[in-house]
């Protein structure tokens, strides 16, 4: 009995912690969706990893490519958090965002934990579920 209860302790621990995981790096993704609507490229780009400021190495860079490249995600009309999975030490977010024109669209935004948080390492453009090439 005592094995059983300490068995479900740990499991509600790990679950517990899951679940904190997940609902920080939805934050993340949600505040930096919200300074891309309002144009704060200083602050969207604060929540992108090392390596992604490494790559843009300025806000309005990093700005540029936003709006340029991911559209729905600067000015989105609805977001959706779906699944979240651990992949190469990592965390994976699958997003659903809806555009302005009500197109949908599925992102993959990798995600890794630092010393200041969890940060943004890569976003990728999914086809949706269903379609075919």
């Amino acid at each position: 009995m005592r094995k059983w209860m300490m068995g479900m302790v740990l499991a509600v621990g790990l679950a517990g912690a899951a679940i904190a995981q997940e609902t920080e790096i939805e934050a993340v993704i949600t505040s930096q969706i919200e300074a891309f609507k309002t144009d704060d490229f200083a602050q969207a780009f604060t929540f992108a990893a090392p390596s992604i400021q490494g790559i843009f190495r300025t806000p309005e860079n990093f700005g540029r490519m936003v709006t340029q490249g991911y559209p729905m995600v600067w000015r989105p009309a609805d977001v959706t958090y779906l699944d979240l999975r651990e992949e190469a030490g990592g965390y994976i977010q699958t997003v659903r965002i809806e555009d302005a024109d009500g197109v949908i669209h599925f992102l993959a935004y990798s995600m890794i934990e630092t010393g200041d948080g969890w940060k943004i390492s890569g976003v990728q453009l999914l086809d949706a579920p269903g379609a075919s090439a």
